[in-house]
Formats: structure tokens, sequence, C-alpha cells
């Protein structure tokens, strides 16, 4: 811990899908004084994401799903397209990333390549997300994807041309943080 940071006091506020908690704390300003704040933090565990990719056919693999947040705040269906993620659940980041492109797209994949990972919304959750990317092909289909019912998950797989997508950051048709930073990196680093 930084020695600019002494904590006072935490409060939980909520411990339902995950932990809700207000943080009293002293902060060591540049200048050297110190300062009483209060922040919340929103604590879900830290997660996984990534793009499924196919050089041959150009195409990627995302999924379209009901996400609430968005819809509180202006997205008239609450539909979301973005690139297959999970929470890991006490897993290594390798490991879910594949059982959650299973349970999602359906896809049974066997190599991964981790390629960073970010805190997605510093400010307010402690979340940090690791970011992979997969080769896949037709004979990896094993299911039908959609998620798990037993999470309420009602998912879409969808299969589109890599530029079509990287399009849709544009037209706002993907507004997903971790799903723009992956198609940015196919881009920069040329996948297709």
């Amino acid at each position: 811990m930084s020695s600019r940071i002494k904590i006072e006091r935490k409060e939980v506020l909520s411990n339902q899908w995950a932990v809700l908690k207000e943080i009293t704390f002293q902060y060591q300003r540049q200048d050297g004084r110190w300062e009483l704040q209060n922040r919340e933090a929103y604590d879900r565990g830290d997660g996984a994401c990534i793009l499924l990719y196919n050089k041959k056919s150009n195409k990627i693999v995302l999924t379209r799903q009901f996400r609430l947040p968005t819809f509180l705040n202006g997205n008239p269906d609450g539909m979301l397209v973005e690139a297959c993620a999970g929470l890991l659940d006490n897993d290594d980041p390798e490991n879910c990333i594949k059982r959650e492109t299973e349970e999602e797209t359906g896809y049974s994949i066997g190599e991964v390549k981790k390629i960073f990972e970010s805190y997605m919304s510093p400010g307010s959750v402690t979340e940090v997300i690791h970011f992979f990317i997969g080769e896949y092909s037709k004979e990896m289909k094993t299911g039908k994807g959609g998620g798990l019912a037993g999470e309420q998950e009602d998912i879409e797989v969808l299969e589109m041309e890599f530029e079509t997508a990287y399009k849709m950051i544009a037209t706002g048709a993907i507004k997903d943080a971790k799903t723009i930073m992956l198609l940015q990196y196919a881009k920069i680093n040329s996948l297709f």
C-alpha cells in the first residue's frame, strides 16, 4: 500500500451481486498536505474477454445481449454488441476465457494469447479485465452457445466480417469499451 493513503473507514453499502463499499481515507497530495476524501468502490471481481478471429474467412465472433445499465443510460433496447467475456470466479484468466467462450459462443478453443490487461472504469470499479485473442474455425464449434440459463444469460452469437464490425465503432453500433479495444488491437496489429 502507498504511504500516501491511510484508510480511515470502510462501510459495505451493498453485498448483492457484488460489493459496493464506501471508503473514507486520508490522501497525501503532491504538495504534502493531507486531505480527507470519501469515495465509493464497486468490486465484482476481475474478468477476461476475447476476440475470436478467423484469418481465412476475415471474420470474427461477437455476442449481443441485454445490459441493464446501458438501458438505464439511454440505450433504447438495452442490447449491446460485445466481445465474449466473463468474470474470473476464482479461476485463472486463461481458463476463464476458454470456459466463457464455449458457454457464450459454442466454440471450444485450445489456444489463446493474452495481449494486455486494463482497468475499465478506475474511478469507481476495482475490476481488471484480461484481454485475449484466439483463432477459431468451424471445426471448433461444439455447441450452440448462448450462455447459461442458470446465470440468466440470453446471448446471441454474431459472426461477421472484421471490417463490418470495425465500422460499427464509428456508427455507434458497437459502444462496448472492451470490444472497441480488441477491434483496434486487431486493426493496429494487422490480424486481417
